[in-house]
């Protein structure tokens, strides 16, 4: 593994460097890390630890859709945590914080509440309910939304505290074949004390932004070590597991995401709305949905060119919105709030959108104002033959940080679990058949069984992110019943005990 050769590595004489070897460590405390977990230890894989840059766990992130394909790899990984998302994110549904559809004391709504699609006029091209039995119906699971951070929650609850660290950003990846093992080098900031499990204190809200460019010099940094039989890089699209691991390799091109060319302008929510605005926008666009999404084509097309925009109701009748538009990363940089402003009202204008919908985002607060631009790891290159690989030695990627790509399809956490139900279950079958280190040659190879098990993982992950990347690009599924039909027998309806079974043979 290049990494041993790394510019970065931190001084061994005075780090504290842990006695225990770990099965798994898993990099990366967001969900799909947690999940990974989770799963091993469902397993009878008790011994891992589970590490995460950020100072102290706090409320961050937007909301996320569970989709079938997502709770079914959830739910093969431990029905507890199947049961407690599931859970969590339908209470969510039915809070006033998501659409006001159920207070203290009230009954739930009968109907099912829907995204809509729709054109500039304010007619439906498309709906698609939300509600966790109509999916169940459809496609054999269900569907929630759950907030980031109470998803993350979630499944750290179901983690023995002392099994996840945060303040812990890896900075290194060295192979130590004597061993048998990969050792991960690590620092974190000493200069305050944060509670990993609460962003509380005294009645207000701990400062947790984390620090930048950390020299491991520095007297404010500890550092410290850790030893596994594996290493589970979870640490997203931005991956620094990836960057070390792709340094100095034929792989080094892809150590970085790539922009996709699509990015989004969002304002947070917009308080101050005329009443008479107020009542066209519900009459012409919200009607009874939550959200609604509004392009300028007469019907749902492949194209991301066009510009999209996302309306979404807030507590108190706050409206927000998310700008999806395809824009140069230049466009974007440096730009202040008031710019990102000025930038979404020229191209709502180009794009010839309505009075209404062009006074509302004139009255956007700029510092509610944000943008984000979009980032992808292909899945295929277009020469189709240098593709980077998901593993080396004792080293796997999941998730974003092997193929992170944008939302549009909502599919980053669901494959992302894909992932992780896949690596649990090998490395599963690693663990019983005792292959850790079996068949590893004077200090330089990794067990076949281990290379043997990343190579199936990616064989069976790979022409699905191909799919699903295509799919997130093009948006294809949109274009008629016919594609979306079979979108969802070739995501959602897939039979994961086959999969499962295909991995274990």
């Amino acid at each position: 593994m290049s990494a041993t050769k790394s510019d970065n590595r931190i001084n061994t004489d005075s780090q504290t460097l842990t006695g225990e070897i770990y099965d798994v460590v898993i990099v990366g405390a967001g969900p799909i890390g947690l999940a990974t977990a989770i799963g091993l230890r469902k397993c009878g894989i008790e011994n891992i630890l589970v590490v995460d840059q950020t100072r102290a766990f706090r409320q961050v992130g937007q909301v996320l859709d569970i989709l079938p394909n997502g709770l079914k790899s959830l739910k093969h990984l431990d029905n507890q945590a199947y049961e407690a998302v599931k859970n969590t994110g339908m209470g969510f549904m039915n809070s006033p914080q998501s659409n006001g559809e159920k207070t203290q004391g009230e009954k739930p709504a009968k109907t099912s509440p829907e995204w809509v699609y729709k054109n500039l006029q304010g007619e439906t091209i498309r709906s698609t309910p939300l509600g966790f039995d109509h999916w169940f119906q459809q496609y054999g699971e269900g569907r929630v939304s759950i907030a980031w951070y109470n998803l993350q929650t979630t499944l750290r609850n179901l983690i023995p505290e002392d099994r996840v660290k945060a303040n812990h950003r890896c900075i290194n990846v060295i192979d130590e074949p004597e061993k048998g093992c990969v050792r991960i080098d690590c620092i974190s900031d000493l200069r305050t004390e944060a509670n990993p499990y609460a962003y509380w204190a005294d009645g207000q809200k701990v400062d947790n932004n984390e620090p930048q460019n950390l020299d491991p010099t520095s007297q404010q940094l500890g550092s410290k070590s850790f030893r596994a039989k594996l290493i589970v890089a979870a640490d997203g699209i931005n991956s620094t597991i990836r960057k070390v691991l792709y340094k100095d390799t034929p792989d080094s091109d892809f150590a970085q995401p790539k922009y996709s060319g699509f990015a989004a302008i969002s304002c947070r929510e917009i308080t101050e709305i005329p009443q008479e605005l107020q009542t066209q926008i519900e009459e012409k666009f919200f009607q009874d949905s939550p959200i609604v999404t509004i392009s300028n084509a007469s019907e749902i097309t492949d194209s991301l060119n066009e510009l999209r925009m996302m309306l979404f109701r807030r507590p108190g009748s706050h409206i927000g919105y998310i700008l999806h538009l395809a824009v140069s990363l230049e466009s974007l940089e440096d730009k202040s709030e008031s710019s990102l402003l000025d930038l979404a009202m020229q191209q709502l204008e180009k794009a010839g959108y309505p009075d209404v919908l062009q006074e509302l985002v004139r009255l956007s607060p700029p510092a509610n104002m944000q943008q984000r631009p979009y980032y992808i790891h292909h899945a295929s290159t277009s020469d189709g033959e240098s593709q980077p690989t998901w593993s080396r030695g004792r080293v796997v990627l999941v998730g974003d940080a092997a193929h992170g790509m944008p939302p549009f399809m909502a599919q980053g956490v669901n494959q992302g679990f894909e992932d992780a139900l896949a690596v649990t279950t090998l490395i599963a079958h690693i663990a019983e058949t005792n292959k850790w280190d079996n068949g590893e040659a004077m200090g330089y190879a990794p067990p076949e069984a281990i290379a043997t098990a990343f190579e199936k993982y990616e064989n069976l992950r790979r022409p699905m992110m191909k799919y699903i990347q295509h799919a997130t690009l093009t948006r294809f599924p949109h274009s008629s019943d016919e594609a979306w039909n079979n979108y969802g027998q070739q995501v959602y309806q897939r039979n994961f005990d086959e999969i499962i079974a295909a991995l274990s043979s």
